[in-house]
């Protein structure tokens, strides 16, 4: 998404009213008059998720040296009208397999760029899609969809063109679930899927962040029955998913690269694109260890404030200030030393499998504030004081249900991963 920081903020720090309840099909012209203009060619796939992360006092790193924990290996990009006049052989000759190109937002917006992006990229030899920006609080679901397809979100099955996808993000334009209520926000992401399926005889892929998901949707999983998933996350790992998902068709994994916009991989073969593109396809399941983000020397942020108290926990004497800098990394290097993992100073899945410690109520110590620490920053704020009680279980059980992982209030790996992650 090649744009300012400013912009991001921009985009991610305006704060509008918005309506309580499931909108009546109709017009923008019924909703609510925003207090800003309408930047329809700056909302994209992400451009929530990037204003969110440029807003943040802290942030994390991920090492560059990683490689991304992913099955598939085909690389793609999804634009916008920001990203104009693209060199559409360039891309394809820079490695690109697939394109996802925005055309439509609400009931009213299509893209300027539309044509030229999208018949430009299957020119090129791409297998490309179309992809609307949802506005849950202006028009329906059903109604969007019509849209949508009456405007280049179409499907045939000709082999280069990939089912349409649903944007469903973090609001540009106000509240972040648009005012809806969870049930209201499924409702209307199952009108949307319905009636595109009606139209093309394709589910689309829905595109959105776990945190928004679990937010907005209550961690759903009706969608997940049908529609495949594009998850974004740049924390170096497409895991864990939504709930209702086992396993993800593409990921978006970062908002710049190699290619114009946004970059994302495709879970899967050459053959099992097109395959998608055909119809319906199993991806094959993330693999072992994922879910864990990659964090080295340079990173700050909560990652590596837990880092630094389970390194505690193991014995070390680290000042935790959730900077991870030499002191950090000659810990972490003898902690990998003395388990005999690879001793590069890089936290990745196996160190923090090594690192982790199932802690419940009754327990105390650096381990216990990791977690709080943890809960904390994902919105189930508790006293980092290091004891495990009822205050800190109810936490627990908070961010456990809210991630469609099993509630018991003890803090193992599938919840340490979530924690981290």
């Amino acid at each position: 998404m090649n744009r300012t920081l400013a912009a991001a903020v921009t985009l991610g720090l305006t704060v509008l009213a918005a309506s309580a309840g499931l909108p009546h099909d109709g017009a923008r012209a019924a909703a609510a008059t925003p207090a800003h203009p309408w930047h329809e060619d700056a909302d994209h796939m992400g451009s929530g998720l990037t204003a969110r992360m440029a807003a943040r006092t802290v942030h994390e790193s991920v090492t560059a040296a990683a490689a991304p924990d992913v099955t598939g290996t085909l690389k793609g990009l999804d634009v916008s009208a920001f990203q104009e006049n693209i060199n559409w052989p360039s891309v394809a000759s820079n490695g690109a397999s697939f394109a996802y190109v925005k055309a439509t937002e609400g009931v009213d917006y299509t893209s300027s760029q539309f044509s030229q992006q999208y018949n430009g990229s299957a020119a090129a030899g791409l297998i490309r899609g179309a992809y609307h920006f949802a506005l849950p609080n202006t028009a329906g679901g059903s109604t969007q969809a019509d849209y949508f397809v009456a405007h280049g979100g179409g499907w045939s099955d000709d082999g280069k063109t990939l089912p349409g996808a649903l944007d469903i993000e973090y609001n540009p334009y106000g509240a972040t679930c648009y005012g809806l209520s969870q049930s209201a926000m499924v409702s209307w992401i199952t009108a949307f899927s319905s009636e595109y399926h009606t139209r093309t005889g394709r589910y689309p892929i829905v595109y959105s962040t776990r945190d928004w998901w679990s937010t907005c949707t209550g961690n759903s999983a009706t969608p997940g029955q049908h529609d495949p998933l594009w998850i974004a996350d740049y924390s170096g790992s497409p895991t864990p998913l939504p709930r209702g998902w086992s396993t993800y068709t593409i990921w978006q994994n970062a908002e710049s690269g190699t290619f114009p916009g946004d970059q994302d991989v495709f879970n899967g073969t050459t053959a099992d694109l097109k395959t998608f593109a055909h119809g319906t396809y199993t991806p094959p399941p993330p693999p072992p260890g994922s879910g864990w983000p990659v964090v080295s020397q340079g990173a700050t942020g909560h990652s590596t404030t837990a880092i630094q108290y389970l390194l505690d926990a193991h014995g070390s004497t680290l000042t935790v200030d959730g900077d991870f800098g030499p002191a950090t990394r000659s810990a972490v290097i003898a902690f990998q030393s003395s388990k005999g993992l690879t001793a590069d100073g890089i936290v990745g899945p196996n160190t923090w499998q090594a690192l982790i410690i199932t802690v419940q109520e009754g327990d105390s110590g650096p381990a216990v504030k990791a977690a709080q620490d943890e809960l904390t920053a994902h919105s189930h704020p508790v006293t980092v004081d290091g004891d495990f009680g009822p205050a800190t279980r109810s936490a627990v059980v908070a961010f456990q249900t809210g991630q469609g992982l099993t509630a018991d209030g003890i803090v193992g790996s599938n919840t340490w991963a979530a924690l981290v992650s």
